[in-house]
């Protein structure tokens, strides 16, 4: 029995799948592998190259320069890695939160990072499920903080789980600022984790605003469980490491992208949105 034909999603993540593995394809051998013609091969591309996950050369394709991998899970491994990355959007998404206001750090070396940057700030109250955060918090005057609690991940250093999402859903939240290790167009903001889906989503629903802070190394790569469309954030910052063409189209799903440049490059400017 023949094996049925591919959806066009289906395509495009086997397609991406196996660039994965050689780096770069023929058109021809893509047709082959996918069992399609050539037009519809030419398709995909195209596709895939206005997302800014893969490049046209030459009589075939390759993977985008930028385009990320899945970073190590573990909390010591992550804290060194892009590191000015890091430091660029948490400077520019701390930009965000003004005196006064009640704030949500969603676990990670990203959010953790924008902590020094909100030191002064007048009366803050910053809730998190980081635990390497809300050490960070405690010796800042000023800044109240709280620890959403939940079931302990050691390997990441936070908790989350159904008593950290309660923990948040009887809070007045203005800003949650959210973190990934996977998005996308095509899935949004994933995890590896449900229970770290359902603390995502709660604070989505929650808080008045919702940001989305992830820089580009992470873009492009996809986890097992979807937590949310990029069209549910209302702000997502990044790094100026993506092409024009995806922050564009990060923008027309509805968010207001910023784009934080690395250090010496200047300010942080809106580089596409809706609003």
């Amino acid at each position: 029995m023949s094996r049925p034909p591919l959806i066009p999603e289906q395509r495009h993540q086997e397609l991406l799948r196996l660039l994965r593995s050689a780096g770069v394809l023929g058109i021809r051998e893509l047709t082959e592998r996918l069992n399609v013609s050539h037009m519809t091969v030419r398709r995909d591309i195209t596709a895939l190259e206005k997302s800014g996950q893969v490049i046209s050369v030459q009589g075939g394709v390759r993977l985008a320069d930028w385009v990320g991998h899945a970073p190590p899970r573990e909390r010591a491994s992550r804290a060194t890695l892009e590191l000015p990355r890091k430091q660029a959007i948490a400077s520019a998404a701390a930009e965000l939160v003004e005196d006064g206001m009640v704030v949500y750090l969603d676990a990670g070396t990203t959010c953790q990072s924008m902590v020094p940057f909100l030191a002064d700030r007048g009366e803050l109250t910053v809730v998190t499920n980081d635990f390497h955060a809300v050490l960070a918090l405690c010796g800042i005057p000023g800044i109240h903080a709280v620890h959403a609690g939940g079931e302990v991940d050691p390997v990441s250093g936070s908790s989350s789980g159904l008593l950290a999402a309660r923990t948040i859903e009887n809070l007045s939240i203005d800003v949650g600022f959210l973190s990934t290790g996977a998005w996308d167009l095509s899935h949004g903001v994933t995890s590896p984790s449900t229970d770290k889906v359902l603390l995502k989503r709660t604070v989505i629903e929650t808080a008045a605003s919702a940001v989305l802070v992830a820089d580009s190394t992470k873009w492009g790569t996809t986890e097992r469980f979807k937590v949310a469309p990029l069209d549910l954030f209302d702000t997502v910052v990044t790094d100026d490491g993506l092409p024009a063409v995806v922050t564009d189209r990060v923008a027309d799903e509805g968010p207001r992208v910023l784009t934080a440049p690395l250090p010496g490059a200047g300010p942080a400017t809106p580089e596409a949105g809706h609003g």
